[in-house]
């Protein structure tokens, strides 16, 4: 069983046969959503080609959602995969999270920053100059 397994129907966003949208319930930002496989499977690496399929189709649909009700200036899309990843909730979902000039103070490494000491390399590459 899995916490995304609860959401009705009713409270998705965009959906197709093998996997479905939802807002996220704790979000980093106005507009972040989920996009989660119907089947439950722990992540993208256990997903059938069909399904990772599926899951890329509704970004592009909810990527749509987002830019109509948010207008955001870009985005980071990407999953955790396994606990040393970060992964809490062991069913695939990928994260759509629009990001906002100014949301951050130096954006710059984007997804880089799971590992804060090496998410800003464009600095630590000036300061060896």
């Amino acid at each position: 069983m899995s916490v995304f397994s609860d959401r009705p129907p009713a409270t998705w966003i965009a959906a197709n046969e093998l996997a479905f949208a939802v807002w996220d319930g704790f979000p980093v930002s106005p507009g972040h959503a989920l996009v989660i496989t119907k089947r439950v499977v722990p992540s993208w690496f256990d997903a059938t080609v069909e399904e990772r399929t599926a899951v890329t189709e509704l970004i592009d649909v909810v990527r749509s959602r987002i830019e109509r009700e948010h207008a955001p200036d870009g985005y980071n899309v990407g999953f955790n995969a396994g606990t040393a990843a970060g992964q809490t909730v062991m069913h695939l979902h990928v994260h759509v999270i629009p990001r906002y000039v100014g949301d951050v103070a130096e954006p710059a490494g984007g997804i880089r920053h799971v590992i804060p000491s090496k998410g800003n390399y464009l600095a630590e590459a000036s300061r060896e100059q």
